[in-house]
């Protein structure tokens, strides 16, 4: 949402016209009589009322343009002249008739009313204006109050040129210095800088002298006893820090808020790791406890009868132990990397990598000929942990065969001739890994990346639902991404994107200008 500056007017000094005005009003007071006395001497017939009249509307004219004082002005002047050049004895200055005395007080009169009038109903222009103005910046104050999430250096960014000051600060007393009986909080020496907009921060509010290089403060807003909102660069009238008081309030309420959320963020950070416990116990309860039944059993078994078993029963038995051995190690190890990656331990050392040696490794405790792989032989070279790609490769496989038995599972790689895709505006290499087993709904695709999550019918014993979590966890600390889509024909293709390396084997791939695929115009 876009943020809108409500500017107060400048205004140090009393609400007046402005300087132009009042020159332009002083040299029109000078013009307008002497310009009106020779027009109307072209017309001799007239009578006094008439020139009255005219000289009456110049000094209106002039009260517009002016104010009061180039009225005034014009006022006498047009007396000195109605007088001179039209009342009898024309030529001088004495006036016989008692009717034009008093015709002259009464113009007079009229102008330096009509003055008063027209500089007044300026003010409450000036006046009217303001409170508009203020108006428009409460009103802001209480949307953004509602629906804005401001930080504290936006928010004093706004105060600085919503009041045209050189700089806004926060101040704050630290909550161990402020007993029953402590000084008045504007006169402590001990405020703390928070935050500030400007080139330098205002003074403390606790000091007269700014410190070395920061302006003087304006003015001090104690949004509370130890929080004050200061502004420096000009002195401010009595609207002003009407306005000032209410941005302090809201600065206070901005500061509970951000507080409120931080409390939040924290509350939400234990309920998911009190989450996590409990589905650990859960799984540890369950699917680490089977498998050691197991091992605990023949091995008792071996143990006790050793001479009386067939050669072929201790060779189950020494498989079984190997194999819930294996499935120990798989779901400790996923167990570990969920608590690095939620803990955000998880930095990967990238370097150039190459798919093939990656999957090689990942492969190796998967019975030979259980995955295909279809790798062009001229797969571009990426940048990657090898360790933590061997084990996003291996979880995503043994997801697929413990969900896809007896399916056809096979990687696939495009060569690097082959359109290529990006990820945030850079070429990537991409390795797919597909199955056609029963495949996941569309409703469940983002679930299923979550941590402890499993397909409703999955039986007993194929792990505690960590091993995509884990996989995606990984991949996109590598700066990659990891995806699902169907597989046409029904099955499931989790998709790995990984930058390219920037290295001399990927040179004919990435331009060096922008980064983007110079074969397919950086799709």
């Amino acid at each position: 949402m876009g943020k809108t500056f409500t500017v107060l007017p400048k205004a140090a000094a009393p609400l007046t016209l402005g300087r132009a005005r009042t020159t332009a009003g002083f040299i029109l007071a000078v013009l307008l009589p002497a310009l009106a006395t020779f027009v109307l001497s072209l017309a001799p017939d007239l009578n006094l009322a008439t020139h009255v009249l005219v000289h009456l509307t110049g000094v209106m004219a002039v009260a517009f343009v002016g104010g009061l004082w180039p009225a005034v002005v014009a006022a006498l002047l047009d007396s000195l002249l109605l007088n001179y050049f039209e009342t009898d004895p024309v030529g001088t200055f004495s006036v016989k008739d008692p009717q034009n005395i008093f015709a002259l007080l009464v113009f007079l009169g009229s102008a330096i009313a009509v003055s008063l009038l027209v500089g007044l109903s300026a003010r409450r222009a000036r006046e009217a204006a303001r409170a508009r103005s203020e108006a428009a910046t409460l009103a802001d104050l209480a949307r953004e109050a509602l629906i804005e999430d401001d930080t504290v250096p936006a928010f004093l960014n706004k105060v600085r040129k919503t009041f045209q000051v050189q700089s806004a600060g926060l101040y704050t007393l630290p909550a161990d210095t402020l007993p029953a009986d402590t000084l008045p909080a504007a006169t402590r020496g001990d405020w703390v800088l928070q935050a500030y907009s400007g080139q330098a921060p205002p003074a403390s509010p606790g000091t007269g002298d700014p410190a070395a290089g920061a302006p003087a403060a304006g003015a001090v807003e104690l949004a509370d006893p130890a929080t004050a909102l200061v502004v420096a660069g000009r002195d401010l009238t009595a609207g002003d820090r009407r306005l000032l008081t209410a941005y302090g309030s809201h600065l206070l309420l901005l500061r509970q808020r951000q507080s409120l959320q931080l409390k939040l963020r924290e509350t939400a950070k234990l309920a998911e790791g009190n989450s996590i416990r409990t589905s650990i116990l859960r799984a540890v309860s369950h699917d680490l406890r089977t498998p050691l039944a197991g091992i605990k059993l023949a091995v008792t078994a071996l143990r006790r009868q050793n001479v009386r078993l067939p050669e072929e029963v201790r060779a189950e038995m020494l498989e079984t132990i190997e194999s819930y051995s294996d499935r120990l190690e798989s779901l400790v190890g996923n167990l570990l990397d969920m608590s690095r990656i939620s803990s955000g331990s998880a930095a990967p050392l990238t370097a150039p990598v190459t798919w093939r040696d990656a999957i090689e490794e990942a492969l190796r405790g998967i019975p030979a000929g259980a995955i295909r792989v279809d790798l062009a032989p001229n797969m571009p070279v990426i940048d990657a942990d090898l360790g933590m790609l061997e084990r996003v490769i291996a979880n995503i496989a043994e997801n697929a065969l413990k969900y896809a038995p007896g399916a056809d599972v096979v990687i696939v790689g495009p060569s690097s001739g082959s359109a290529m895709a990006t990820l945030n505006g850079r070429p990537c290499g991409e390795l797919r890994i597909v199955d056609h087993g029963q495949g996941v709904p569309a409703a469940n695709v983002i679930t299923m990346f979550e941590p402890f999550q499993r397909l409703d019918d999955a039986p007993d014993g194929l792990g505690i639902g960590l091993g995509l979590a884990v996989a995606k966890g990984f991949t996109e600390a590598m700066g990659g991404e990891l995806s699902a889509e169907p597989t046409p024909g029904g099955g499931l293709t989790m998709v790995i994107r990984l930058p390219l390396s920037p290295g001399p084997e990927n040179a004919h791939l990435i331009s060096a200008d922008d980064g983007h695929s110079t074969e397919d115009g950086g799709r």
